[in-house]
């Protein structure tokens, strides 16, 4: 679909390394500055799926930034600049191989396991009687190792993380507060527009005078889920889906479809009626988390408009 972005190729004054995640490409400058362009490409199962969604770029970043900002306060960031829609530019810092997944509703890849007889999940125990959807009696954190492209995370318990030596103590400590903080003031956002933030994951990583900062974006349909709040407590009590805005529908739709990420399984065609409805989808989260008007960015030639952006920013 020409009126998505898949990949770029840039060569940006100054770059000096490239990384194409699996929705994000990474461009680092010689000035210690990272621009990361925001792609249409769509993942899940930690599988980059065929079919660009329009807008999804434009949408996580937007919803990103304004996150961000809304945190700053609280917890330090990565970003400086928001210099097109598709992009943001901050300073580049170290990653923690790890995430940290904040988790307050039996969801996802919780309650899969949850289903499966599996009764801790990253070291936290889970009490017994728990229906999908519920909510846990205060928000658990379920951290993942950070994978490599074209792997899986991987659940890891916070003694572990300090056993491997993969985060110092004093370091787990930060990270630790910092999400349990995020989630919270997440949840607080949420709550005024509303929805129930149910779960998702942070970033982090150091700058280079050591400072620990949350990078990469937050509470975005890409990172987290959410639940409608009204009406959440009738569904669960009647054993009803919930309401939801997240990235959930689509991995059903790829279950139905007979798709896990599972070796050997072949990816479902996505129809264009099926990609309209992601778009719709990650549109009407835009605007339900922001409380703004989602105003569509110019796609005719979307690599022209970021490039051009990019390259009048960087020589400002």
């Amino acid at each position: 679909m020409s009126s998505t972005l898949l990949s770029t190729q840039f060569k940006l004054p100054g770059q000096v390394d490239y990384y194409k995640g699996k929705v994000r490409e990474v461009y680092t400058l010689a000035n210690q500055k990272i621009v990361i362009v925001a792609t249409d490409r769509l993942s899940a199962f930690d599988v980059v799926l065929p079919q660009g969604i329009p807008y999804k770029g434009q949408i996580l970043n937007e919803i990103a930034s304004e996150m961000l900002k809304a945190t700053e306060d609280i917890v330090p960031n990565w970003l400086e600049a928001v210099p097109d829609p598709n992009v943001s530019v901050g300073v580049k810092c170290e990653t923690f191989k790890v995430e940290m997944v904040v988790r307050n509703y039996l969801v996802g890849h919780a309650a899969r396991e949850y289903s499966a007889g599996k009764r801790e999940l990253c070291g936290i125990k889970l009490k017994e009687g728990l229906k999908v959807n519920d909510k846990f009696d205060s928000p658990i954190l379920t951290p993942t190792t950070k994978a490599e492209q074209g792997d899986h995370d991987q659940d890891i318990s916070k003694n572990k993380i300090l056993a491997q030596e993969i985060v110092s103590p004093s370091d787990y400590e930060v990270l630790e507060d910092y999400a349990l903080k995020l989630f919270e003031r997440g949840s607080q956002l949420a709550s005024k527009r509303g929805l129930l933030l149910v779960d998702t994951k942070y970033e982090f990583g150091k700058t280079p005078d050591g400072k620990i900062v949350v990078i990469d974006e937050i509470h975005t349909p890409d990172s987290s889920r959410y639940f409608y709040k009204e009406g959440y407590e009738e569904r669960q009590a009647k054993g009803e889906k919930q309401k939801q805005l997240s990235k959930e529908f689509v991995r059903e739709w790829l279950m139905d479809n007979g798709f896990q990420g599972k070796e050997g399984q072949k990816i479902p065609e996505l129809t264009p009626e099926v990609v309209n409805s992601i778009s719709a989808r990650y549109i009407e989260l835009y605007e339900k988390i922001t409380g703004k008007t989602f105003r569509k960015a110019k796609v005719e030639d979307i690599e022209a408009r970021i490039l051009a952006n990019i390259k009048t920013y960087l020589s400002e």
